[in-house]
């Protein structure tokens, strides 16, 4: 149950679904998305403005303290499978959200493709920073 009368960072819960199973990200410390679209826009002759905003899809990304290998296992296949000739598979990102009237808000971003933007840096006493990019062809709610 969320802890205030608005959303707030620990209420969110993520969960990568990749084809050889599910990603352990470890320590996510941000997460954020948004919605892609095209915009269309009419200049009537009648001077009336129309328009419309046509979905392209989601992309996002997280912030991630490294805490294993995973996730530079993941992207690690997904290049190899490249080069080998593979098909480039998708994942499936679900997002799921403690709303503070007790429910559970539940996204589902499909075909979703990751690239490691950042693979850390490594220097004594300090933590490996990541960042784990994405884009989805689409969100909806489950």
């Amino acid at each position: 149950m969320p802890a205030t009368q608005f959303s707030i960072g620990s209420d969110c819960t993520l969960v990568v679904i990749a084809p050889s199973g599910q990603i352990d990200l470890t320590y996510v410390t941000g997460f954020e998305s948004r919605q892609l679209t095209a915009q269309v826009r009419v200049d009537r002759l009648d001077g009336v403005q129309m328009g419309a905003e046509l979905p392209k899809g989601w992309e996002g990304g997280f912030d991630l303290e490294r805490g294993s290998s995973e996730v530079d296992d993941f992207i690690a296949g997904i290049e190899a499978a490249y080069y080998s000739g593979g098909a480039m598979q998708t994942s499936t990102l679900y997002q799921y959200v403690n709303e503070v009237d007790g429910s559970t808000s539940t996204y589902q971003y499909s075909s979703v493709v990751f690239r490691l933007a950042n693979a850390g840096t490594w220097k004594g006493d300090a933590a490996v920073r990541q960042r784990l990019e994405f884009f989805a062809s689409s969100r909806i709610r489950v």
